[in-house]
């Protein structure tokens, strides 16, 4: 598909960012993380709909996720319960704190589907920690590569970090969605460094 170069106007209510996709072809060397000994790291091996949800806004909401938002309880416990699907829950200070989400359904593949920490732990070593783990236990398995996105709503740091990580930009997409604010996921007064249209 060919783009026209120049600018697309949006219609009210819907947001566009750049996605750029990532992937590692082999386990990179590990990175150091800080010894944070009140941070734990916990599967998630039954479908919590309510605790899956809290957190989920509580890791996004100043990104805007959406589409961890938008599952259903069923689709959320076959995801869980998929013996291809990995979910953890990164714990500190005995509140739920970082989210991990490894999908191995994809053969040869790991996509890292969900990752990250609450705005409390940024800058702290929480998401490299998290991320060492991801990164090990993504490659405990036979696979080829582990891949992931991150777009422009995403934290300013998010891209320097996973490329950091190991992980190399391959592709660049365009999203365009609702604003999960005027649907309702969202209060209007979230991520308030992007207006609402």
């Amino acid at each position: 598909m060919q783009l026209a170069d120049g600018y697309v106007d949006l219609p009210p209510g819907k947001l566009a960012n750049v996605v750029t996709c990532l992937e590692m072809r082999s386990r990179p060397p590990a990175r150091p993380a800080p010894d944070l000994p009140d941070v734990s790291i916990e599967r998630l091996r039954e479908p919590e709909g309510p605790r899956y949800r809290a957190l989920v806004r509580k890791v996004g909401e100043s990104s805007l996720w959406q589409s961890p938002l938008l599952i259903t309880d069923e689709q959320l416990a076959k995801l869980v319960c998929d013996p291809n699907v990995e979910c953890y829950v990164l714990r500190a200070r005995r509140s739920d704190e970082g989210i991990l989400v490894l999908d191995f359904r994809e053969s040869g593949d790991c996509e890292v589907w969900l990752f990250g920490v609450s705005e409390s732990l940024r800058g702290t070593g929480a998401a490299r920690k998290l991320m060492n783990f991801g990164i090990d236990r993504a490659w405990s398995r036979p696979i080829r590569r582990v891949w992931l996105h991150t777009c422009t709503l995403d934290h300013p740091n998010a891209l320097d970090f996973y490329m950091r990580s190991g992980f190399v930009p391959y592709k660049r997409q365009i999203e365009i969605h609702d604003d999960p604010r005027v649907v309702g996921l969202y209060p209007r007064t979230a991520a308030p460094h992007v207006p609402i249209i």
